[in-house]
């Protein structure tokens, strides 16, 4: 099996559902995907145009009045197969999160106590407002979600952790508010 990078496997993944062209997989990509794995619009064309060179998909080009040519894609047998091989392989890695906040607070030393705390308490609003955002999408799955759509059932367990993700977030940020109090009083 050839090996592709992730960013190749998520547009695999991308064109089962019933997005084809590339505006549409970059509309998908910040409803759903962007909350947990980052790929730029100047990502997506490239790959686009590798997955069909490796003979994973196929373009279907179709006319439209005054503007320029539609490309959709669609998955090739081929495609299919690379996908479902990827999807049964072993997880490589434990991810690593990039948290500027954890950043920050490691050199927290360097800067006021009340600036560590004011970043805790935004960060924590910003946790919050997330939440909202992730019960938003899981009403929206919910809502139009039907009984074929076997989708929905692994959008919201993949939703489900980043509330839960998110959750604990925001309890750790209380957590270390609590600290900072606590050494203020003492």
């Amino acid at each position: 099996m050839s090996s592709y990078n992730h960013t190749t496997y998520a547009i695999l993944g991308i064109l089962t559902t019933s997005c084809r062209s590339g505006y549409a997989i970059k509309q998908f990509i910040d409803r759903s995907l962007n909350h947990f794995w980052k790929i730029s619009y100047g990502q997506i064309y490239p790959t686009l145009k590798l997955i069909t060179e490796e003979g994973l998909a196929v373009i279907q080009t179709s006319s439209q009045q005054g503007k320029p040519d539609r490309h959709e894609y669609e998955l090739t047998d081929k495609g299919k197969t690379v996908l479902r091989e990827w999807l049964e392989q072993p997880i490589e890695q434990l991810s690593v999160e990039r948290n500027e906040v954890l950043l920050k607070l490691f050199f927290g030393s360097h800067q006021s106590k009340q600036q560590t705390v004011y970043i805790l308490q935004d960060y924590k609003q910003k946790l919050a407002q997330r939440y909202e955002t992730y019960v938003s999408i899981e009403n929206s799955i919910l809502e139009h979600a039907t009984d074929e759509e076997k989708d929905a059932e692994y959008w919201l367990l993949t939703l489900d952790y980043g509330k839960r993700t998110t959750v604990a977030a925001i309890e750790w940020c209380e957590h270390a508010l609590q600290q900072f109090e606590f050494k203020e009083r003492s």
